[in-house]
């Protein structure tokens, strides 16, 4: 029963990291992990922005399962909170049932953050889900708290001490260390890193034209010099911290005891294809490759091959079958859309998964993806889009209306909703919730005060 450390950058594109060939930001520890462990090149979530995307993470359930569409905007905290993933079962759940010690450090936002639920018994979340990244709202011990210094820094202190608490207990431990960086906001950084990038080209963030579906952050960032060094910064900062943890592991003769995880909860444009963002960063919401592809590696000496960059097609929707089956635990009796992709984590050829297919909700848009193709469907309006991956992978040609591609379209629109008809909850269907990409309100099925009140924030 190994030890499991579970990291999650929020925010972070998959070419924000150098192991994914960017030789422009300093990610060393990120690198070390990759150079220990197995690297994935084509790992997906399975909604392109943070709640939702972690909520499938924890339960290996699409939104239109689990009933969380878009990020927490209330519910959070306060007479109003309330716990978006009550009714399901999560990983977390099986793992503390099985002698695991579970501990999370950093942000939750999945619904009620002053109680510690699913399985952990540890519990030092943030308040939300973003904010300052100085004096940031954080609970500890069921307390509101504003956390003196750099949350960054105050995460991994946190996960310091759990690691050192735990490391030689007689039950084996699960840390969660989910930090903020590096979203928004991109100031407040240490200055040092941040003055670091003072004359880095950014040749991996193009700031291209603005795409003609953007919203206002692109607007304040396209071309701003000073939110790139922020967004770099903060990546550097949070990657500085993960090498501490890293060698408090090894410090305590742990290190072979510990499969290690790392992974973002969404991917994110920094000026690719002229946007600043992710999924709810144009209007109507999009798919792209860095909105919803992300760095995922994973660490454990002797039993995981190290140096290995694996190509095969996963999804978030399959870390929990995964990790179940890597630990010898049986699923639990839900319908999970995941499979298992031990054989690939374990180093096997990428063709073990020749025939897996990826799927994306958000809302009313829906996604398939092939290794080769990518077709999205807005349902309600006229704007699908459909890319010759294998030979367009920067999505540069929408080949939606082109009519030589009409059979093409036709084959993974009907292959698209024949997987979601065989997983949706009718009850907590994405394609009944106009989801806006401003928040989520309550969860699907609750309200505050009475029924008529929306589900998703509108201005």
């Amino acid at each position: 029963m190994p030890n499991i450390l579970f990291i999650l950058s929020d925010d972070q594109g998959p070419w924000a990291a150098g192991c994914y060939g960017n030789d422009e930001i300093r990610t060393p520890n990120i690198d070390r992990l990759a150079e220990t462990g197995v690297r994935f090149e084509n790992f997906f979530v399975a909604t392109p922005v943070c709640s939702p995307s972690r909520a499938t993470f924890m339960t290996g359930r699409i939104s239109s399962q689990h009933g969380v569409h878009d990020w927490i905007r209330e519910g959070n905290v306060g007479d109003n909170a309330a716990a978006y993933l009550k009714d399901e079962i999560c990983y977390t759940d099986m793992l503390a049932n099985n002698g695991w010690k579970c501990g999370i450090s950093g942000k939750w936002h999945l619904g009620n953050s002053q109680i510690a639920q699913h399985g952990f018994s540890h519990w030092y979340v943030h308040q939300t889900g973003g904010g300052p990244y100085n004096n940031a709202p954080m609970i500890r011990n069921g307390e509101l708290i504003d956390e003196p210094g750099y949350v960054t820094n105050a995460i991994t202190e946190d996960a310091l001490q759990f690691i050192n608490t735990h490391a030689k207990g007689e039950q084996p431990f699960y840390l969660s260390v989910h930090y903020t960086a590096p979203h928004s906001p991109w100031t407040g950084h240490p200055q040092d890193i941040v003055d670091s990038y003072d004359d880095c080209p950014f040749k991996s963030c193009p700031q291209e034209t603005r795409h003609p579906w953007a919203l206002g952050l692109t607007d304040h960032c396209l071309g701003n010099r000073e939110m790139l060094k922020g967004y770099f910064a903060a990546v550097t900062a949070m990657d500085n911290d993960i090498g501490r943890i890293i060698d408090r592991i090894e410090e305590l003769g742990i290190r072979e005891d510990t499969l290690i995880f790392f992974f973002s909860d969404n991917g994110f444009n920094c000026g690719h294809h002229g946007l600043w963002g992710k999924g709810n960063g144009t209007e109507p919401r999009n798919m792209y490759e860095n909105s919803i592809k992300v760095p995922a590696i994973a660490s454990h000496i002797g039993r995981i091959p190290q140096g290995h960059a694996q190509k095969a097609m996963v999804c978030a929707y399959d870390f929990m079958p995964t990790l179940l089956d890597y630990l010898g635990l049986p699923l639990p009796e839900r319908n999970l859309p995941g499979k298992s992709f031990l054989p690939a984590l374990l180093g096997n050829d990428d063709t073990c998964r020749d025939d897996v297919i990826i799927y994306d909700e958000y809302g009313r848009t829906r996604m398939i993806r092939t290794r080769d193709w990518k077709y999205i469907c807005r349902y309600g309006d006229a704007l699908d889009e459909l890319y010759d991956i294998a030979n367009d992978p920067d999505e540069r040609t929408n080949l939606a209306d082109d009519a030589s591609r009409k059979g093409k379209v036709r084959e993974l629109k009907n292959r698209m909703e024949e997987w979601f008809a065989e997983y949706v909850n009718p009850d907590k269907d994405g394609m009944k919730y106009d989801v806006t990409g401003l928040g989520q309100m309550r969860p699907v099925g609750k309200a505050w005060d009475n029924d008529n009140e929306p589900f998703f924030h509108n201005a």
